[in-house]
This record gives structure tokens, sequence and C-alpha cells, in this order.
């Protein structure tokens, strides 16, 4: 069976182990919360298959829950059984998927695509009409700034090539 060696992608993968099972997450939400997971903090949990095709990734844009602990446990149940793209993991595909966490810095406005560089930042988009995306950084396949803004786009529906977005820029540090 997988074997995370990060806290945050153990907690990840305990949490949709649990889940998956159809066991109460009670004691998983009843445990002391690491002092690494005890701030506020925005994060995205993505489950992949052991040859790194995508199986389910799903976050938080800006913090939502009182600590890490509890952002990465909600985004967990999420990222297994509701990301839209997918149907819910199953029992029998715990021993086939890998999962990890990525935690984001607080986004920032950039006034500039020159502040962009994929490998090293995340990007989020919005529109006038509330159309808003996440793509996260350091993504296989993604080596332009170009390419990055394309596809962050077409996640938020926004297809009008001189729509005015909003651009802000963030970090992520990711746990395997």
């Amino acid at each position: 069976m997988y074997n995370p060696k990060s806290i945050y992608a153990k907690l990840a993968f305990e949490t949709i182990f649990t889940y998956v099972k159809g066991n109460s997450l009670k004691s998983i939400r009843k445990q002391k919360i690491p002092e690494e997971l005890s701030e506020r903090q925005a994060c995205f949990v993505s489950i992949h298959k052991l040859n790194d095709d995508l199986r389910g990734c799903i976050g938080t844009i800006e913090p939502v829950r009182t600590c890490l602990f509890y952002e990465i446990i909600d985004n967990a149940i999420a990222a297994s059984s509701r990301d839209t793209r997918f149907s819910p993991i199953t029992i029998d595909e715990i021993d086939d998927i890998k999962v990890s966490v990525d935690v984001l810095s607080i986004p920032k406005k950039i006034s500039d695509i020159s502040e962009l560089d994929p490998k090293k930042f995340g990007v989020i988009v919005s529109d006038k009409f509330s159309r808003k995306a996440l793509l996260l950084p350091n993504l296989e396949g993604i080596n332009s700034v170009d390419v990055q803004l394309n596809i962050v786009k077409r996640k938020a529906g926004i297809y009008e090539k001189n729509e005015e977005l909003n651009i802000y820029k963030f970090s992520s540090t990711r746990f395997h």
C-alpha cells in the first residue's frame, strides 16, 4: 500500500482511506493537531494513479477552515468523491493511488504577465462576471506563461481574447 512520506500527504491519504471504506472520520478529526498544520492556509489535495494520471484534485484558493489540518481533511474528501471530472474513488483503487498536498501562499495581484513563471507560480484568473479558476504551479507539460494562462482561462470559462482579467500569482509547497 502507498505510504506517503510527509505529514500533509499522510493526513490526506488516511482521510481518503477512511472515507472510502465508509468509516467515521471522527477519530481523524479528533487527533491532536500537529503544529505544522495549525495555521490557517489554503491547500489543494491531488490524487494520482500510480502511472501519474490525475484521479482527483480539489482545494481552496483562500483558507475556509480554522486550520490547515481541517482544510486537508475536507479537501481530501472532496478530491476523492466530488471532483466532477471523475467518479468517486473506490476501495478497490486504494492500492493504486498516491496523494499530494499543495499548500498555497497568499495570492498576489500582478500588474504584468512578465511576473509569472509556470514552474514557480500558480495562477488565478477572474473576470468582471465572477468567473474564476486556479492552476497549480509546476505541472507537467505547462512550460510557458501563454500555455498556463490559456488553460486557466478555459477552466474559468473565459474565452474572449481581450477580456480584462484580474490575474494573481501564488507559490505552493507540494508535499508527497
